[in-house]
C-alpha cells in the first residue's frame, strides 16, 4: 500500500476550478471529442456538477498520495452535496475548508476552536454582517437580482443577471465595502460580499500548523481564492474566471490556457506531478 507523503498539503477551490456546472464546462471541442463526464454533485435529484473521469482517476491517486483539503466558499450544507472521489470508497478528506475559511472540517466535523477564533477576527477586523445585508436590499435592484442569502451567519451574496448588472454597479459596491472591511467578488451569477478577515489561507495556515506539511500547493480562479494561491508554494489558476479575465498572476502561480472542465483535469494532473516529483518550494 503506498504511503501518504505528508509533507504536501494541496489545498483547492471547487466550483469552476475543480467541479464545474453545465454552464461552466467549455466544451469547446466537437461533440464526439468531449471528454467523459463524471457526476461529482446531486441536489433535489438534478446533477450539478461534473468531473472528467481522467481527473476523478487522478484525484483519487492525488488524495491517497498528499493531504489533499478541499477550500471553498460554499457552506457546509452545500460542500457536503458534493461527492468527491478519493482512494477508497467512502473516502472524505481529513481537513475541509468551507464558508471561505468560516468552517474548518476536521474529519467532516466543524472545528469550535476555529469557529471561535473566525468570529474573534470578525468582530474586531468587519462590519457586522447586518449592515451589509441591508445595503443589499437597498442596492440590488429586483429587476436583475433572482436571490439574496447569507451564508452561515458569515457573508452574504447576491444571485444576479450578469447582462443586466449595470456599469459601475460592482465597482461602487466593492468601494462602499471596502470601508467597513469587507471585500466583493463576482462569479459567474454570484456577487459575494465577505469580510476581509474571512479567509481561506487563513484556515489553511491553521491546516499547515496541525499537520507540520512543509509544502503547499494550491488552486482557485477567483478574487476570493487570490489570498489562498499567494500562500502556496507552487499554485495554479484557470484560463477562465476573475482573477484571469483580470491577467492576474503572481511569482509562484501558473496562469493555465485551459478553461472550463479541461482546466479542472490540468490542475489535478499538476498537483499529482509535483507531489510525485517531490517538488518544494522552501528552503
Amino acid at each position: 500500500m503506498k504511503l501518504m507523503n505528508s509533507q504536501f498539503l494541496v489545498a483547492s477551490d471547487l466550483d469552476r476550478t475543480l467541479i464545474y456546472s453545465n454552464r461552466a464546462l467549455a466544451l469547446d471541442v466537437p461533440d464526439h471529442l468531449a471528454p467523459r463526464l463524471l457526476s461529482v454533485e446531486v441536489y433535489d435529484g438534478h446533477v450539478l456538477s461534473f468531473m472528467t473521469e481522467q481527473a476523478a482517476r487522478l484525484l483519487a491517486e492525488l488524495a491517497g498520495s498528499a493531504r489533499f483539503v478541499p477550500a471553498t466558499t460554499r457552506t457546509r450544507a452545500q460542500y457536503e452535496r458534493i461527492n468527491l472521489p478519493g482512494p477508497t470508497p467512502g473516502w472524505i478528506p481529513s481537513y475541509a475548508i468551507c464558508a471561505n475559511g468560516g468552517q474548518l472540517l476536521v474529519d467532516g466535523v466543524p472545528d469550535p476552536d476555529w469557529q471561535a477564533e473566525v468570529h474573534a477576527r470578525l468582530a474586531s477586523g468587519s462590519a457586522p454582517l447586518d449592515e451589509i445585508v441591508e445595503h443589499l436590499a437597498i442596492a440590488a435592484d429586483p429587476e436583475w437580482t433572482h436571490k439574496r442569502r447569507t451564508a452561515d451567519g458569515l457573508f452574504a451574496y447576491l444571485v444576479i443577471e450578469r447582462a443586466q448588472l449595470p456599469d459601475g454597479w460592482l465597482a461602487e459596491l466593492t468601494g462602499w465595502c471596502a470601508e467597513l472591511g469587507w471585500t466583493v467578488s463576482l462569479q459567474g451569477r454570484k456577487v459575494y460580499a465577505v469580510p476581509a478577515p474571512l479567509t481561506k489561507s487563513a484556515a489553511l495556515a491553521e491546516v499547515e500548523r496541525r499537520t507540520g506539511a512543509t509544502t503547499v500547493l494550491a488552486a482557485g480562479d477567483s478574487l476570493l481564492d487570490l489570498d489562498l494561491l499567494l500562500a502556496a508554494d507552487h499554485a495554479w489558476r484557470p484560463g477562465h474566471g476573475e482573477l484571469a479575465d483580470t491577467g492576474w498572476t503572481a511569482p509562484g502561480v501558473t496562469a493555465l490556457t485551459q478553461a472550463g472542465v479541461a482546466a479542472g483535469e490540468e490542475i489535478v494532473r499538476q498537483f499529482l506531478h509535483h507531489v510525485r516529483a517531490g517538488v518544494s518550494g522552501r528552503a
